[in-house]
């Protein structure tokens, strides 16, 4: 198993089933949960993977506690997106609870969204991540979340091989 290794992504899961508008990403890691969840609660480390490809985080801010708040802004070809949200669960190093909202200014883009990642030993001392998000009001929003998301994980995974590998 090599670090960041995708086990599977659920983008579309069909109508009708029970969490049919949830986002489901997983990935397995090799690495302890410990060591995976720490690199969610600081902003220094945060700052380097949390980025679709081709983005750069020129600001990620983060008061991570429960009822504390981030903010971040990522960048592309001179264009930015501003997103925030608040921690409402954080139970190291199991499980993250937290609101996302972008800051478009368009009202219906802006809705705000919970996103729950939990970190559970996999094998000899790796990680299952499972990242999930809800609710979407459309599939469409949901696979572009997921597309994102997806890239977010992946930049993710290479952070902490690189870690891992120094």
């Amino acid at each position: 198993m090599s670090p960041g290794r995708a086990h599977a992504a659920n983008l579309s899961p069909a109508r009708g089933m029970p969490g049919d508008d949830a986002l489901v990403l997983t990935r397995v890691f090799e690495a302890p949960p410990k060591l995976v969840f720490s690199l969610w609660s600081d902003a220094a480390h945060v700052k380097e993977w949390w980025r679709p490809a081709g983005y750069t985080t020129p600001v990620f801010t983060m008061d991570f506690r429960v009822g504390g708040a981030y903010r971040y802004c990522i960048a592309k070809d001179g264009q930015q997106g501003w997103a925030h949200g608040e921690y409402r669960v954080i139970d190291p190093p199991h499980r993250i609870v937290m609101t996302f909202r972008w800051d478009s200014g368009d009202p219906a883009h802006d809705r705000e969204t919970l996103i729950t990642v939990t970190f559970v030993p996999e094998g000899e001392g790796g990680t299952l991540m499972t990242f999930r998000q809800a609710p979407f009001d459309t599939d469409a929003e949901r696979h572009s979340h997921g597309q994102g998301w997806g890239q977010v994980l992946d930049a993710f995974g290479r952070f902490l091989a690189s870690r891992s590998s120094t």
